[in-house]
């Protein structure tokens, strides 16, 4: 097990709270909540040591050319994909959205 930390710039705080997947075999938990402005962070438990610079390019891929929400990001993966982080995180920002 490792646990990652990931900052990235932000806009004002994001609204509502979100959970979205569950921890299993090949998915992930993301659990999402309002941040003081300014900043999103982001923490990573994940069963799959040594994966730092994948999360990291996935975020930067993900929050290129926008500015997001600041909030306060937990994942728990379980050797997800990339597509499916991204799936989950999508499906959590558009939650949160709409509260």
């Amino acid at each position: 097990m490792e646990t990652l930390s990931f900052e990235f710039p932000a806009g004002p705080s994001g609204r509502g709270r979100a959970l979205v997947g569950c921890v299993g075999s090949g998915d992930l938990e993301v659990l999402l909540e309002p941040a003081p402005a300014g900043t999103l962070k982001i923490q990573v438990q994940t069963s799959v040591n040594g994966s730092a610079a994948r999360w990291q390019h996935l975020f930067q891929r993900m929050f290129a050319g926008q500015t997001p929400p600041a909030l306060l990001i937990d994942i728990h993966d379980f050797g997800a994909t990339p597509g499916v982080v991204r799936l989950r995180l999508e499906q959590g920002l558009e939650e949160i959205a709409h509260d």
